[in-house]
Formats: structure tokens, sequence, C-alpha cells
């Protein structure tokens, strides 16, 4: 787990996020605003990239054990459907809540 967590690919997007947040904190100070107002987008982009991530895992795993037991691939790949469109439902949902009033 900690080997995962402080691979190249990890450790570049908290880099980036790092700057992303010094960058807004440096840009709303000089426009004197509060980097609470960038709050709701950044939920909105955690929440984009968590369910293209979730989706990416779930469409692989389907397919590898479709690969492995073709006999049983109408069943995964409805299960597969099912998964996906809970988890674009949930996406939605968490993008109205996050969205600025």
């Amino acid at each position: 787990m900690i080997r995962s967590l402080l691979s190249f690919r990890c450790l570049s997007i908290i880099a980036a996020v790092v700057v992303t947040f010094a960058c807004a904190d440096l840009a709303s100070a000089a426009e004197g605003t509060s980097l609470i107002t960038f709050t709701p987008y950044i939920g909105i982009a955690l929440t984009v990239i968590g369910a293209a991530f979730g989706i990416s895992r779930l469409a692989a795993a389907a397919y590898e054990s479709m690969s492995r037991q073709p006999e049983v691939a109408g069943s995964i790949q409805t299960a597969m459907i099912i998964a996906a469109a809970l988890i674009e439902g949930f996406t939605f949902y968490a993008l109205f809540l996050c969205t600025p009033k």
C-alpha cells in the first residue's frame, strides 16, 4: 500500500493538486476573493475523476473476466452495465450537490 502511494503517478497527481491550490490561492489573494469560492469546482473535479476511475476499473475487470470465461459473458456484461449506471447515477447526484448556487 505504501509503495503504491509513493509511486511516480501518485506523487505527480499530489504535486499537481498542491500547485493548483497554491496558484488559486495566489490568484484569489490578488483579486480579493477567497479559495472557498473554488470549492464547488474542486468537488466537481474530484467527483468526475472518481467516477471515471471507478467505471474504468469496472470495465477492465469485466472484460478480463469475459475473456477468461466466455460462456458467462452475457451475465457479466449485464452486471457491468447495471454497476456503471449506478456509478453514473451517484456521480450526477454528487454533481448536483457540488453545483454552485
